[in-house]
Protein backbone atom coordinates (compact mmCIF):
# COMPACT_ATOMS: atom_id res chain seq x y z
CA UNK A 1 0.00 0.00 0.00
CA UNK A 2 1.72 3.25 -0.90
CA UNK A 3 -0.17 5.96 0.77
CA UNK A 4 1.35 9.70 1.34
CA UNK A 5 0.20 12.60 3.64
CA UNK A 6 -1.93 15.26 1.77
CA UNK A 7 -0.20 18.73 1.85
CA UNK A 8 -1.49 20.44 -1.22
CA UNK A 9 -4.47 20.64 -3.31
CA UNK A 10 -2.59 18.66 -5.50
CA UNK A 11 -2.35 15.97 -3.05
CA UNK A 12 -6.08 16.40 -2.19
CA UNK A 13 -7.21 16.12 -5.57
CA UNK A 14 -4.72 12.95 -6.22
CA UNK A 15 -6.56 11.32 -3.12
CA UNK A 16 -10.27 12.20 -3.97
CA UNK A 17 -9.25 10.36 -7.78
CA UNK A 18 -7.55 7.20 -5.84
CA UNK A 19 -10.97 6.84 -3.61
CA UNK A 20 -13.41 7.21 -6.75
CA UNK A 21 -11.46 3.94 -8.00
CA UNK A 22 -11.67 2.25 -4.60
CA UNK A 23 -15.49 2.63 -4.20
CA UNK A 24 -16.69 -0.65 -4.97
CA UNK A 25 -13.34 -1.78 -2.97
CA UNK A 26 -14.43 -4.97 -0.47
CA UNK A 27 -13.92 -4.45 3.27
CA UNK A 28 -11.14 -6.16 4.76
CA UNK A 29 -9.39 -6.38 1.38
CA UNK A 30 -6.04 -4.48 0.71
CA UNK A 31 -8.36 -2.30 -1.41
CA UNK A 32 -10.67 -1.68 1.16
CA UNK A 33 -8.11 -0.92 3.80
CA UNK A 34 -6.51 1.81 1.39
CA UNK A 35 -9.77 2.84 1.08
CA UNK A 36 -10.54 3.38 4.55
CA UNK A 37 -6.88 5.53 5.09
CA UNK A 38 -7.41 7.42 2.47
CA UNK A 39 -11.25 8.81 3.63
CA UNK A 40 -9.29 9.43 6.92
CA UNK A 41 -6.77 11.54 5.32
CA UNK A 42 -9.23 13.11 3.21
CA UNK A 43 -11.16 14.22 6.04
CA UNK A 44 -8.16 15.81 8.14
CA UNK A 45 -7.40 17.63 4.99
CA UNK A 46 -10.77 19.50 4.61
CA UNK A 47 -11.31 19.62 8.58
CA UNK A 48 -8.67 22.18 8.09
CA UNK A 49 -8.50 23.39 4.73
CA UNK A 50 -12.71 23.21 4.44
CA UNK A 51 -13.96 24.23 8.29
CA UNK A 52 -17.66 24.32 7.87
CA UNK A 53 -18.78 26.52 11.16
CA UNK A 54 -22.26 25.30 11.91
CA UNK A 55 -25.42 28.27 11.32
CA UNK A 56 -27.02 30.45 14.07
CA UNK A 57 -29.99 28.54 15.08
CA UNK A 58 -32.45 31.58 15.33
CA UNK A 59 -30.37 32.50 11.88
CA UNK A 60 -31.87 29.19 10.58
CA UNK A 61 -35.28 29.76 11.54
CA UNK A 62 -35.56 32.73 10.04
CA UNK A 63 -33.85 31.97 6.93
CA UNK A 64 -36.46 28.81 6.64
CA UNK A 65 -39.13 32.04 7.03
CA UNK A 66 -37.89 33.40 4.79
CA UNK A 67 -37.97 30.98 2.05
CA UNK A 68 -41.12 29.56 2.35
CA UNK A 69 -43.03 33.04 2.89
CA UNK A 70 -44.60 31.76 6.31
CA UNK A 71 -45.44 34.39 9.24
CA UNK A 72 -45.02 33.89 12.57
CA UNK A 73 -48.66 32.69 13.14
CA UNK A 74 -47.49 29.98 10.59
CA UNK A 75 -45.14 29.10 13.17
Amino acid sequence: MNIKSIKSDADYREALKEVESLMTAEPNTPEGEKLDVLVTLIEAYERKHFPLDLPDPVETIEFEIAQKRLTIKDL
